[in-house]
Formats: C-alpha cells, sequence, structure tokens
C-alpha cells in the first residue's frame, strides 16, 4: 500500500515571482535564492544604479534647458543646413530609459530588501549597457555643440536647490532601511562598517547642503524689487515669424515694453531684419533664387528680398510646437508675410510709444555698403519719427557718431570700462552674469538686460535678482507670472531646513533600532516551534498543497521479492 502525504505546504508569492521574474526570468520557486549575491551581480547592481544617477542628471539638464530649446535647434541648423526640431528624438529617448532603468532599479531594490538573491537577467544587461552608452554619447555632442549651455544646471540650482535638498533628504532616510537591515547582520565585517560609515557620511553632506546655496529668491518679501520688463526678442516669434512685422504685434498686445530685432544691411543700403547669415531658414529664397540659397543675405538688394515669402516656413516647421494653436485667419496674415524692414519695425515702435533694441550685423568687408552702412541705419532712424533716446543701439562701436542714442554692451564689463565707454546698458546671456554681478551693476546705475529667458523659473530667479528687464521668445508665457514662483524669508527656510534634517535623523534612528530589534528576535526563535506552527496551521483554499509519495525504503524491494515468488 502506498501512502500519500503532504510534507510541504507552500503559499502562492505572487509579488515576489512577479519581481524575481520580471528581474532576473527567475520565475520558479526553485530558481529563487536567499544566498548572497556574486560579485558580478554586484557589479551590475553598481552599474545600474551609475545609470539612473547620469539619467536623471540628463533629464533634468533638458527639463531646464527647455528655456533654450529653439538655440539649440539653431545652433544644430547652422552645422547642418537642416532645419529639424533635434529635441523631440532627446525627450523621447530619455523618458523611456530613465522610465526603464528606474523600473529595474525599483526591483532590484526590492530583490534585497525581501533578501533575495540579485540576477539580472542578460537581455536587461544589454538594455541597460545600451542605455547607458547612448546617453554618454548624447552627453559628449552636447557638450560639443551647446557647451555653453551646461552653465544652466548652476543657474538652476539657484532656483531648486531648496526642493532638491528635500528629495534628496527623503531618499537617503529611505535608503537607511537597506543599510540597516545589512549593517545588523548577526555576521560582522569590515566591509559593512565602511558601508555605514559611507552612509553617514552621506546623510550627514546631505543635511548641511543647504549651507552652501545661493538663493536669490530666498529674501525678505519687502525687498522685492518691481517686475522686470519684458523686451519682445524679435517679437513674439512663439506666435508669428521672427523678426516679422506681425511678431512685433504680437510683442506689443502682450505688453511687451520693447521690441528688439536683428538689422542687416542689404546691397542698396536698405536695413532689414534678419538674423540667420543666409536666407534659406525663413524665407523661401531656394524656390525663388535657388543658385543664390547659400550666399550671404546682405549681397542681395531690397527688391529681391522683399519678393521673398517670408511665413511659409513657419508654418511647416512649427518651430515652437505653436502653429496649431493658430487660427484660419492667423495663419492666412502668416501665409503672406514678407521680409521686415527696419523702418517698418521701428515706425511700429513710434506709434506704440514703446523702445527699439537694434543687434546691429555689420556687413563684411567686400559688401558695397561697407563704410555706408552706419550713415544709411542713421537715415532710417530719422525717416522712423521715433524718438533717440527710445533706441538702444549694440554692440557699442562708433560710439563717437552714436550721439542721442542709448549705447549697450553685448560682453561684461567691468565698470571702469563701462564708465570710459559711456554705456548706460548691458545685454549679457544669463549664464554670464552674477547675482553679484547684477547688484553690482545696478548699484553703479547701469541698467541690465538678460537674455534669453524664456521660462517661468528663470524670469522669477532674475526677478529676485533685481533685474530691470529681460528679453524672451516667449512674452506670453512670461505675462502669466504676476509673482515669483517661489518666495520665503530666510527665517522661514532656516526652519524648514533644520526640521526636515532632525525628522530625517529621527527616522533613520529609529529605523535602525528596529531593525536590529528585528534581527534579534528572529535569531532567538527557536526552529522546532516554527516548524510545529507551520505543521499545526491549517491550509487556507488560498495554499498549494504538494503532495509527494513516500515510498519506505525496504518497502519496494520487498513488493519486487515478492512477485517473483
Amino acid at each position: 500500500m502506498v501512502k500519500h502525504q503532504p510534507l510541504q505546504v507552500y503559499e502562492k508569492q505572487v509579488f515576489l515571482s512577479f519581481v524575481t521574474g520580471i528581474y532576473g526570468c527567475r520565475w520558479k520557486r526553485y530558481q529563487r535564492s536567499q544566498d548572497d549575491s556574486s560579485q558580478w551581480e554586484c557589479a551590475w547592481f553598481l552599474i545600474l544604479c551609475s545609470s539612473f544617477l547620469l539619467l536623471l542628471f540628463w533629464a533634468y539638464f533638458w527639463l531646464v534647458a527647455q528655456n533654450d530649446f529653439n538655440d539649440f535647434n539653431w545652433l544644430v541648423y547652422n552645422r547642418s543646413g537642416e532645419w529639424k526640431d533635434e529635441t523631440i528624438p532627446i525627450l523621447t529617448s530619455t523618458t523611456l530609459g530613465l522610465s526603464y532603468v528606474s523600473f529595474l532599479l525599483i526591483l532590484a531594490l526590492f530583490h534585497i530588501s525581501l533578501g533575495q538573491q540579485l540576477n539580472l537577467f542578460w537581455v536587461h544587461k544589454i538594455g541597460v549597457l545600451a542605455t547607458l552608452l547612448i546617453t554618454i554619447s548624447g552627453i559628449v555632442s552636447v557638450d560639443d555643440i551647446w557647451e555653453d549651455e551646461l552653465d544652466i544646471l548652476l543657474i538652476s540650482f539657484q532656483s531648486t536647490a531648496p526642493f532638491l535638498h528635500i528629495g534628496a533628504l527623503v531618499s537617503v532616510t529611505a535608503l537607511s532601511w537597506m543599510v540597516a537591515a545589512y549593517v545588523v547582520r548577526k555576521e560582522r565585517s569590515n566591509f559593512q562598517l565602511m558601508v555605514l560609515v559611507i552612509y553617514f557620511v552621506s546623510l550627514l553632506a546631505v543635511c548641511l547642503a543647504p549651507i552652501t546655496f545661493t538663493c536669490p529668491c530666498i529674501m525678505d518679501r519687502h525687498t522685492l524689487k518691481a517686475r522686470p520688463a519684458i523686451i519682445g526678442r524679435r517679437g513674439a516669434p512663439m506666435l508669428a515669424p521672427e523678426n516679422s512685422i506681425l511678431s512685433f504685434h504680437r510683442a506689443l498686445q502682450l505688453g511687451a515694453s520693447t521690441l528688439e530685432a536683428d538689422v542687416t544691411i542689404s546691397m542698396d543700403g536698405v536695413p532689414f531684419l534678419m538674423r540667420d547669415q543666409t536666407l534659406r531658414r525663413t524665407t523661401d529664397v531656394s524656390r525663388v533664387f535657388p543658385a543664390r540659397q547659400f550666399q550671404d543675405a546682405s549681397f542681395f538688394n531690397w527688391t529681391e528680398i522683399r519678393s521673398l515669402n517670408a511665413g511659409t516656413w513657419f508654418l511647416q516647421s512649427d518651430p515652437y510646437w505653436t502653429v496649431r494653436t493658430l487660427t484660419p485667419k492667423d495663419r492666412s496674415r502668416i501665409a503672406n508675410l514678407t521680409v521686415c524692414s527696419l523702418v517698418e519695425m521701428l515706425r511700429l515702435s513710434a506709434r506704440a510709444n514703446c523702445s527699439a533694441w537694434l543687434n546691429i550685423h555689420k556687413p563684411p568687408p567686400e559688401h558695397p555698403r561697407f563704410r555706408s552702412w552706419f550713415m544709411d541705419t542713421l537715415r532710417v532712424l530719422q525717416r522712423a519719427g521715433i524718438v533717440c533716446f527710445q533706441v538702444t543701439w549694440a554692440p557699442d562701436t562708433d560710439r563717437g557718431r552714436v550721439r542721442g542714442l542709448q549705447q549697450a554692451a553685448n560682453e561684461k564689463l567691468s565698470l571702469e570700462e563701462i564708465r570710459q565707454r559711456g554705456i548706460t546698458s548691458v545685454r549679457l546671456h544669463y549664464s554670464k552674469i552674477s547675482h553679484r554681478d547684477i547688484q553690482e551693476y545696478l548699484a553703479n546705475n547701469v541698467s541690465v538686460t538678460i537674455y534669453p529667458v524664456n521660462g517661468p523659473w528663470l524670469y522669477s530667479l532674475l526677478w529676485c535678482s533685481g533685474v530691470p528687464s529681460v528679453s524672451s521668445d516667449a512674452p506670453q508665457v512670461l505675462r502669466k507670472v504676476p509673482y515669483p514662483i517661489w518666495l520665503m524669508s530666510r527665517g522661514a527656510y532656516s526652519f524648514i531646513w533644520i526640521c526636515s534634517d532632525l525628522v530625517s535623523l529621527a527616522v533613520v534612528v529609529g529605523i535602525f533600532c528596529f531593525q536590529k530589534w528585528r534581527m534579534g528576535g528572529m535569531q532567538r526563535c527557536n526552529p522546532e516551534q516554527i516548524m510545529l506552527c507551520a505543521v499545526g496551521r491549517r491550509p487556507s483554499p488560498d495554499v498549494n498543497i504538494m503532495k509527494e509519495k513516500l515510498i519506505l525504503s525496504g518497502l519496494m524491494p520487498g513488493l519486487n521479492h515478492s512477485n517473483e515468488n
């Protein structure tokens, strides 16, 4: 007679199977192990953590670099000659890579917390390695094309540092659960001591990090200065083609106090508005004058320039993803735009009683108007009927001949140089000036204009710094910022900082005490009592019973012997 007896009772472990199955393709119970992970798998875990941190940095960079997406595409266009929105594939790949690596890292942390052996599936290893290499190549490429943009990270920290500090504190505090579980084991080793020291040094560094913060928005509300004036940089180029008369109309409607334009001189001495060196990107010159499409824009006469369409490119390329928001009437007007002359723009400024900021592009030496471009421009100013003091001339060349116009510098100068040149204002990229420089300029009655400012966070930061004006491609966005995004007194922030540090330290100490108590309780348990309790427990309907046949060692030989007889 063969007896069946249940030897083991296995409960369903759906969550554990999910974690180990997706991470290491270990779906079966016998495939799992609670042994220590191999050094090779620990190395892959470190690679996974490194990939996550690098992708997190990369995603944060592109989040704050949204302020300069159009400048990035313009730089790529100048290198390749083709206008494409290169940010779309970068953002897509970064989002997918960060989501993938984050998911694997969460599964790995669950392995550690559940005491399971790490064993990353080979397909995931290839995926993580590919994601890491793509990210590194992206960083190297951007550093080559857009090297100065990396400075935006340090600038953004002035706005986001208090919030990043809280996030880092929460992350390090949560990490204490696994660190404590590893350190309070019965076995002692030098590596455990090293892990403990590294963790508490990191925790201390995070707690004290706010000492190094420089945040202009941590200030007394009563010292906040007036809202920075908005300069329409090439008008409102997100809503209409840049440097077009319609773009300047839109900027004025959105409350811009000054219109900024790029001025080029034609072959016959007519100043017109064009940012690029050629006409390829913003006109249909490749259709009208295909043989001259790569020629310098200043080597066309005004009749030829005026015959070009300057609006269709905007509707086709949609450089700011805003074409779908335009009305049919706006699209029709844009489709029929031509290149705007300087006199048209200045007359619009005079009628609106607003200022004009002119970035003059000097013609090359072989240009027929190389010696007379200055007088050509001054004659246009007189014809437009605009008041001289409302016009700012940049760069600050020919200052001996520029009388009555505001002189501005496009480079960072010392106060002594500014006085010697008679400059009244400076126009600088936001990465080229610090909070201290801004305060020094303003204290010496030098007006400061910062460009390009398209994001609310950067506008708020400069507002708190006391900047009087900013140059923006997005006046419609900044118009919706009636107050800095966040503003906090130093006393209030110090209170939040100290309280969050104390709460974090208390939680970490509590977690270490709890883990030590739990480990001590597990070590005091009697294995025989655990077994008796498990056998005596009635199985629930959700329990799978694995029955195994037990054949006594002497039973089968005895049966065989009786059959032979």
